[in-house]
């Protein structure tokens, strides 16, 4: 390897979305020489964060919404052990290493986020970003959210700036491949690919690993979801740089995983569309139904940010991943519904439940079928579209509907294609409120840290609106410390 090819920085980072830069920025405000490691171009960095609207579960720009710890303690892990979770009741550093590594959402670190969210906030303020409690795409909601005016492009542009500005040292089209450690167990630096497959060696006191989960990958997804991971499709262009690269490094020198690897954060996205995000979340004002042209679920057990994901996941059982969201004329009686979808299609339509079962491609009979048991299991009732109104069908009737059940008699009839979006994967490795990455016997791994999507955090079901948001805090805790090293 000759000297063109041998990098030498303070620290590290691979990964260019928000937790990439937050720790690079924050390592910079130290003093430190900071190289960033971007597989995309220039013109494509900012990981997921570029493509999101970043909302952030917080009832205001100091503090997290009420429910926010709640709802992390209610999706902790699955029949955990009691014993075990009474010994993390105590203090971290009292905690065995059984513990210290168990596989549950660790309550060290939601309470650092609930701790550093205002302040990181208040930091992100400083390099120019608004915040405000906007409009979005969900019509009913069940919590408190704020996102930055203009996104998360305006994180990502905001904070690159900063890190040009203070002399950061950007490597695109670059990709980790391997950490590199001294004798004694040190993360020294990592090697990496360039453009034309060059090889380079970056040394370094300190890696943060910021580069994602494994939504980019065919060859890890199947491995650990199974083969229905076939259908699915990232949510949005960023995903696909995420090729699972830093897991499969740290979990290859001992780091403990952590996360639910069998499951993702899953989006509700109409197939024909190759827009960002192309969502489709007005489901809950009609039905669901499959391939066969039967419905499989209930379509609004409550508000629809709380329950689309776990209602995605049941698509993808569902033949060939797919399902058909039906509305009848009176969908217009909701609201802006539209807001409600992302799609840049426009949704399959036809004057008769005959017509559209053609266009759609199920069968006709038995689409008919199932609208006209639906409509004869509707019951009279106050329909209220901003709030779950309890107008559910008869008992007896299944799939139960539990709000919003209203006849679909009358057309034109529309219909929205649906499969399950891979927005991010779960399983990652395990960090410590210092964001250090932990082996697998509970002790940090000296020089190397991780943040964002690739740090394992939910299980069950995703706590919304808090990926940007433990990326930013948890990013920014990585940068000051690996520049204090």
């Amino acid at each position: 390897m000759t000297s063109t090819d041998r990098q030498s920085f303070d620290v590290v980072v691979v990964g260019c979305g928000i937790a990439g830069l937050a720790a690079a920025v924050s390592a910079l405000e130290a003093g430190r020489s900071v190289a960033i490691l971007e597989r995309s171009t220039i013109e494509e960095r900012g990981g997921q964060t570029r493509w999101t609207e970043a909302q952030m579960r917080m009832k205001s720009e100091t503090e997290v919404a009420d429910d926010f710890e709640e709802h992390f303690a209610l999706n902790a892990g699955h029949y955990l052990d009691p014993r075990l979770i009474n010994e993390a009741a105590g203090d971290y550093e009292n905690w065995p290493s059984i513990v210290k590594t168990l596989n549950l959402t660790d309550p060290e670190l939601i309470t650092t986020i609930t701790q550093r969210a205002g302040p990181t906030l208040q930091w992100l303020k400083g390099f120019g970003v608004r915040f405000d409690f906007q409009p979005s795409y969900f019509i009913t909601t069940c919590t408190t959210r704020i996102s930055p005016v203009g996104g998360g492009l305006a994180l990502i542009e905001a904070l690159a700036a900063a890190a040009e500005k203070t002399g950061a040292h950007f490597f695109y089209n670059t990709s980790a491949r391997a950490l590199v450690q001294a004798a004694d167990g040190r993360v020294v630096g990592l090697e990496a690919v360039g453009p034309n497959n060059r090889a380079v060696r970056f040394d370094a006191r300190a890696v943060v690993l910021a580069c994602g989960g494994f939504e980019g990958n065919a060859e890890m997804l199947v491995r650990y979801l199974g083969p229905r991971a076939r259908y699915m499709r990232p949510v949005a262009r960023g995903g696909y740089y995420n090729k699972g690269e830093g897991i499969r490094m740290a979990l290859g020198i001992g780091a403990a995983p952590a996360g639910d690897y069998s499951q993702v954060h899953a989006e509700p996205l109409d197939p024909r569309s190759g827009a960002p995000e192309p969502i489709v979340l007005v489901f809950n004002y009609g039905v669901l139904v499959n391939q066969r042209g039967e419905r499989f679920i209930d379509e609004a057990p409550s508000t629809v940010d709380a329950t689309y994901e776990s209602i995605t996941r049941r698509i993808l059982d569902e033949p060939d991943g797919i399902a058909y969201a039906i509305l009848a004329a009176d969908i217009d009686a909701v609201p802006n519904w539209r807001r409600a979808v992302r799609s840049d299609q426009p949704p399959i339509s036809a004057p008769t439940l005959a017509e559209l079962a053609q266009r759609i491609g199920v069968p006709v009979d038995r689409l008919e079928q199932t609208i006209a048991q639906y409509n004869a299991a509707c019951v009279d009732g106050a329909f209220d579209p901003l709030r779950t109104d309890g107008l559910a069908t008869r008992p007896g009737y299944w799939p139960r509907k539990s709000n919003w059940a209203r006849p679909l008699a009358r057309g034109p009839f529309l219909a929205y294609p649906m499969i399950c979006g891979n927005c991010f994967t779960f399983g990652g490795i395990k960090v410590d409120t210092r964001s250090r990455v932990v082996n697998a016997d509970g002790e940090p791994i000296t020089g190397l840290y991780a943040a964002g999507e690739m740090t394992g955090l939910y299980y069950g079901t995703y706590t919304g609106a808090t990926s940007v948001l433990r990326g930013a805090v948890f990013g920014r805790i990585a940068g000051q410390d690996a520049a204090a090293m």
